[in-house]
């Protein structure tokens, strides 16, 4: 039937048949007859149409409606409500004949295909719920059944929305011939240029796609809530695979559909693109050609018939336009589609300069995690799997900065030439960056996809300085201080816009205040553009050599870039020791220094030593290296590596006495010396000590370092108890530095031997409130109150012991959280024996707060606070957490090698096992005791003389009564 002689629905004479739903109501006085006439003539017209039409989809839709309106015309009691919603029914039928005449199941994947899935949609709800309706009339024995006006209204509404779809006849555009489209063509436009509709499929979602979901559903859900995105990031990060899992979501799938299109710019020059070619690209993706000298307008009419997703993949090349066209005409066409109601922009770029009069959401991607990084990887590269994944193939990939594109490329490199993971390892410690070229285009090659970067109008527009920027950023390890860039590098005055640039472009980005460069990115810099500019190497040396040069105890201007700059130092260090041999003396002593300032205000371990040990030595050298190895050292020991801080104390002192300097000779001594007392070891350090007083260095010796030998020493020979208490610390008392520390200990040595306790109070609170103490005093005046507070614990004044305790804590609070710990650790333990556990508890958490306890710098604070702990629960009567705390210590004391510690612990495992009356175990553990006192050469009986805060309380008797070989020890053979 064709259109002219179809039915006329519309020739009723009653007016009210062109009544809107909101002005009739089941009370009208509507004629029943007219009502089904109405119906019947409908239902006729649209089985007719449905006979005719070449669309399956369509025939379906019409058939439903058809169904509608029979269970309406023959069950529906309330029909008069159904002649808005039959005018509507009506409408699609007329649609539906035009829009399907001559069109094929190819036309289905376009728009074509989109709106009949959405007016399917609509009307098989409404036919679902005409027939749950009419099925309730029949299990309840009725004639008739009335559906409410409301939910017809809503029928009505939703085919309403789904009927703009076909508003403009450009759909039937596809079928029919007409001479003028609702999309704004002039008339007088030949009929061969009207658009056609023929849309590039989407690209597939990516195949290998790892470690991305969350960032996924956190844009999917942006997008449905019609937010426009950019993705920005270096290249190879992967932005345009994530725009093409976007696309495949079911939450874009529902709201979008087939409105889904991908417009790619990859492959264009920034410098040549024009509008027209932007435009081009933007219309043959949505698959339509475009007509006439207004582009814009084609293509916002097109996009405003229903809502669409447009991704514009690669928007830096026409971002970074530098066209006359280009740059006036985009960003306002941009603007003006990004402005269409349901319209949603995707931007994939390398740079931040993206169209004003757009409310953008900036999103930068990422690098993968470790483990979606191994998983890329082990798809790509079978010749190992993930589980078997060794420490060297995870540092390699956090060598990339977990890059996705390198991985890609690193990994197909290696599958496609068969090689092992050794073999990977080696050629990639072998050839580096080179690995990663395995091919041509900006997929197979990480230098192409940085080329690209760098061919930008915008860094070319730079000239040299730009690279020469971008060179020092990738020489320096964490990248540019942002806030010091211009101190930095004066010769670039205007380095902070450079920066600026290079960030927009996605070759940097900044973080934690720094300029930084993923490692792929800096592997391509070193290797492939020009080494960093002397003149910009010799600004950055000088800054922070004067930096080092000027830092001191105090955290000041110069100590905070110290720790903020560590890094950077620590590398310019390290390349001027391997560089530049011609200024070593000035490297030398910067080297040592900046040690020094590593150890009072950043302790870790640093990268520079084997630059300071492949120094080569002679005699202009010697003095230079020992003194780096010497800080080396105290470094070492400062972060409790003490095995490593032994060798290089070692090496320091052959260079020292090769170079006659016995001065350092003796520190180095004296320093290795107070580290073996430190854990225990009191026969080595009194072993060295005495070889260098019978060495000939010891004659070139000044006074100080003499008395400072003669301290150590006899701190050593007072837990040995081989010496006469008289003569301790003498000979370092008149000594101007150690004199005072050397009195205090004179003094508590006495206690400790069994001197009159009466007097050793006197003579400690004599020096308290006899001296005016300063800062320089700090620690004496703590050495002091330690005795103090000794004497209190020991004579059963707890509170006062608690007192004395807490004035030490507050001395050091917000400056030495160690020290801090040390003493809470104390307090907390007497609090335990007056009763109050909870409180010792308390006490050592709060103190805990401030320090890390599982780096290496707070090492020896573990120990002492664990075995504080272990000591508490004991006391407590918590046996198994005393002994896991007791445990605890023991293995941090194998691992530190600390004797001392380890005697306490195994002590107080041996008095569980005596309170729970295995006196087998007990025995194990004190014979265990008793073996490392005899290697710290301390009497069993003065195991706790020196040290009475570690000291259990007396009704702990099992060690006791096992050293004078009491009862329940006497009968028992190990």
């Amino acid at each position: 039937m064709s259109s002219s002689s179809k039915p006329n629905t519309r020739k009723s004479k009653n007016p009210k048949n062109n009544l809107n739903a909101t002005e009739l109501s089941s009370e009208t006085n509507e004629p029943q007859d007219d009502v089904i006439h109405l119906l019947g003539v409908t239902i006729s017209a649209i089985n007719a149409t449905k006979d005719l039409i070449p669309i399956n989809l369509a025939k379906g839709i019409l058939g439903m409606i058809a169904n509608i309106l029979t269970t309406a015309q023959s069950v529906i009691k309330n029909k008069s409500d159904f002649v808005a919603l039959v005018d509507k029914c009506e409408t699609i039928r007329d649609i539906l004949e035009k829009a399907t005449k001559d069109a094929t199941d190819d036309d289905l994947r376009g728009y074509l295909g989109h709106a009949l899935s959405q007016l399917h949609k609509s009307v098989n709800r409404i036919n679902s719920e005409v027939a749950s309706k009419k099925e309730q009339g029949f299990w309840h024995r009725l004639l008739s059944v009335t559906i409410d006006r409301d939910r017809i209204a809503g029928w009505e509404k939703d085919l309403d929305r789904v009927l703009l779809l076909f508003n403009t006849e450009g759909i039937a555009g596809i079928a029919i011939r007409v001479e003028k489209l609702a999309l704004g063509l002039e008339n007088n436009m030949n009929i061969s240029n009207i658009i056609r509709y023929r849309p590039t499929a989407p690209p597939s979602r990516p195949a290998m796609f790892y470690g991305r979901d969350d960032l996924v559903v956190e844009l999917t859900n942006l997008i449905v809530n019609d937010e426009h995105i950019v993705l920005i990031g270096p290249g190879g990060m992967g932005k345009s695979s994530l725009a093409k899992a976007i696309l495949h979501e079911p939450l874009t799938l529902e709201k979008f559909a087939d409105r889904r299109f991908f417009v790619t710019y990859d492959g264009l020059d920034p410098s040549t693109i024009t509008f027209e070619t932007f435009m081009t690209r933007f219309a043959e993706a949505l698959g339509i050609e475009l007509a006439g000298a207004d582009p814009v307008r084609q293509i916002s009419a097109f996009l405003r018939s229903a809502s669409a997703l447009v991704v514009l993949d690669n928007a830096e090349t026409f971002e970074e336009a530098s066209t006359s066209s280009a740059l006036e005409e985009i960003p306002p066409a941009l603007a003006e589609i990004a402005g269409i109601p349901g319209v949603i922009l995707i931007l994939t770029s390398r740079s931040r300069r993206n169209a004003p009069n757009v409310l953008w959401t900036t999103k930068d991607i990422p690098p993968l995690d470790l483990n979606s990084a191994q998983t890329v990887f082990f798809q790509i590269f079978r010749r190992a799997s993930h589980s078997d994944a060794g420490e060297e193939i995870k540092n390699l990939l956090k060598e990339l900065d977990f890059h996705p594109l390198s991985i890609n490329l690193l990994a197909n490199t290696a599958q496609q030439n068969d090689w092992s993971p050794v073999t990977l390892l080696k050629r990639w410690n072998n050839r580096h960056g080179a690995v990663l070229d395995p091919g041509q285009g900006k997929l197979q090659s990480l230098s192409y996809t940085m080329q690209l970067s760098l061919s930008s109008p915008s860094i070319q527009d730079l000239g040299e300085n730009g690279r020469r920027a971008l060179a020092i950023i990738a020489f320096l390890p964490q990248g540019l201080n942002d806030d010091l860039a211009s101190d930095l590098l004066p010769s670039l005055p205007q380095v902070n816009i450079i920066c600026d640039v290079l960030c927009r472009q996605s070759l940097v980005y900044r973080q934690d205040s720094f300029i930084k460069v993923l490692a792929p990115i800096r592997r391509y810099v070193q290797d492939s553009l020009p080494p960093p500019d002397p003149t910009c190497l010799r600004e950055i040396r000088a800054f922070y050599y004067h930096t080092v040069n000027c830092c001191s105890e105090e955290r000041d201007h110069h100590a905070t870039i110290i720790i903020s700059d560590h890094l950077n130092i620590e590398h310019v260090v390290a390349f001027d020791l391997a560089h530049i041999p011609d200024a070593m003396k000035e490297i030398s002593d910067i080297c040592p220094r900046f040690l020094w300032c590593l150890m009072e205000h950043l302790p870790r371990p640093t990268t520079l030593i084997p630059a300071i040990f492949n120094i080569v030595e002679n005699s202009s050298t010697w003095t230079l290296k020992a003194h780096c190895l010497w800080r080396l050292g105290s470094l070492y020991f400062a972060i409790s590596q003490l095995t490593e801080g032994m060798k290089a104390f070692h090496a320091a002192e052959t260079l020292c006495l090769i170079a006659g300097d016995h001065e350092h000779l003796a520190w180095c001594v004296t320093t290795r010396a107070d580290t073996y007392r430190c854990q225990g070891r009191f026969i080595q350090s009194q072993q060295v000590l005495e070889d260098l007083q019978h060495s000939d260095s010891w004659t070139h010796l000044s006074e100080p370092v003499k008395a400072r030998a003669w301290h150590v020493l006899d701190h050593t020979r007072m837990y040995t108890f081989r010496a006469s208490a008289g003569e301790l610390f003498v000979k370092s008392m008149e000594d101007c530095n150690l004199g005072l520390q050397s009195k205090i200990w004179h003094w508590r040595a006495t206690w400790y031997y069994g001197g009159d306790i009466s007097q050793v109070k006197m003579h400690l609170e004599n020096l308290l409130q006899q001296r005016t103490w300063n800062t320089t005093d700090l620690w004496c005046r703590k050495e002091a109150l330690q005795g103090l507070a000794e004497v209190a614990l020991c004579e059963g004044r707890l509170s006062e012991a608690i007192d004395i305790l807490q004035k030490i804590v507050e001395m050091f609070e917000g400056q030495d959280p160690h020290t801090v710990l040390w003493y809470a650790v104390w307090e907390g333990v007497v609090a335990s024996n007056q009763g109050n556990h909870d409180l010792a508890r308390e006490i050592i958490r709060k103190a805990s707060q401030l320090v890390q306890f599982f780096d290496m710098h707070s090492a020896v604070a573990f120990l002492h606070r664990s075995y504080g702990l272990a000591c508490i629960e004991l006391i407590a009567g918590q046996y198994y957490g005393a002994e896991s705390h007791f445990t605890a210590t023991i293995e941090g004391c194998d691992i530190q090698g600390h004797l001392d510690f380890k005697a306490f612990s195994i002590r107080g495992l041996g008095e569980i096992a005596f309170a729970r009356g295995n006196f087998t175990l007990a025995t194990q553990h004190f014979a265990e005791t008793q073996s490392l006192c005899a290697e710290m050469a301390v009497p069993p009986r003065n195991l706790y003389s020196c040290l009475p805060f570690n000291a259990l309380p007396k009704r702990f008797e099992g060690w006791g009564l096992f050293v004078e070989g009491r009862s329940p020890f006497t009968n028992i053979n190990m």
